[in-house]
């Protein structure tokens, strides 16, 4: 059979079923990883995963968990849909007569995905943060009231706001630009997250396939996103707790504050040491593996492809 040409329209369906299908399943996970990587020394509130989790569970229910859900189910559609149509167009731009791409053009396809998926990105995470700690920092001024005062005027006013109301006090405050806070740091993130994932995947799926031109079977893709992810989303682990800060606008006052990246990095050296930069690496793992393998296997069973195989087609 010929190479097939890509199906954008496809390859945009299946990124979409498969970020809902993968959001839903492992999103509490996500939430405590956030809230682990946002507590600071002095303010600890949770010492572990399942710690975090059922403690949000008693103070704020089980739907607590999905706080912030919203969000990422109504963004997580285009954010992963980029960033899988921009990684197959870039690979097929790259190849030669369907020649295997090397591990450089590999690494430049990832590349130009995760630049892509920013767009979507970068506010989806600061809405989807501030839902999320929320929680965290409303339990934080119960249970630790030290923490939340501020020595000129008392404790601080946690209020629980939606994402309409953030992104309309956002946009009236700092237009545009106060959506996309924390842009450099989540680059820093994305960028280097696809040049490990998408090669990665490609060649441990490779190994798997049945002779030189059939599919890998859907276990080995699952177990390849899984692998693939995993490894990336610990390998800049760093730069996620970096981006979940700069994302953060409410923290108590005994909490730092930064003015970027760099900034950022020297207080966390130096007040809680380089073991900090890995707060919530498994809880990240944890999410990041299932939700790549569901996402390549809507991808490689071609869901896309068998809805569109439904309507009609245009004649030329």
């Amino acid at each position: 059979m010929a190479d097939k040409q890509i199906s954008l329209p496809a390859k945009l369906i299946n990124g979409g079923i498969a970020g809902l299908i993968g959001v839903t399943c492992v999103f509490p996970i996500d939430l405590a990883k956030t809230r682990l990587q946002n507590q600071q020394n002095g303010s600890r509130l949770y010492t572990s995963m399942s710690d975090c989790l059922i403690k949000t569970i008693r103070s704020e229910g089980y739907f607590g968990m999905y706080r912030g859900a919203a969000v990422n189910l109504t963004l997580v559609t285009p954010e992963k849909a980029i960033k899988l149509a921009a990684n197959d167009f870039f690979r097929h731009h790259l190849s030669k007569d369907g020649q295997k791409l090397t591990l450089l053009k590999e690494m430049l396809a990832g590349c130009g995905a995760g630049t892509c998926q920013v767009i979507v990105t970068t506010p989806m995470e600061m809405l989807k943060i501030q839902l999320q700690d929320a929680g965290r920092v409303a339990a934080q001024r119960k249970l630790m009231p030290e923490a939340m005062s501020s020595a000129p005027g008392g404790p601080v006013e946690v209020k629980s706001p939606t994402a309409m109301q953030i992104t309309r006090e956002l946009l009236r405050s700092k237009g545009i630009a106060g959506l996309y806070k924390g842009l450099g740091a989540t680059l820093l993130r994305d960028v280097p997250f696809s040049i490990i994932y998408f090669p990665l995947f490609a060649n441990l799926n490779n190994l798997g396939r049945h002779g030189a031109e059939g599919p890998a079977p859907f276990y080995v893709s699952f177990a390849s996103g899984c692998i693939a992810g995993s490894t990336a989303a610990v390998a800049v682990n760093p730069v996620d707790v970096i981006k979940t800060r700069l994302q953060s606008l409410t923290r108590g006052s005994q909490e730092d504050t930064y003015t970027g990246v760099t900034d950022c990095i020297r207080k966390i050296l130096q007040r809680e040491g380089p073991s900090a930069f890995l707060k919530g690496a498994y809880c990240r793992a944890l999410v990041i593996a299932p939700l790549f393998g569901i996402a390549q296997v809507v991808y490689f069973l071609g869901v896309g492809e068998f809805i569109l195989s439904f309507l009609p087609k245009r004649d030329n």
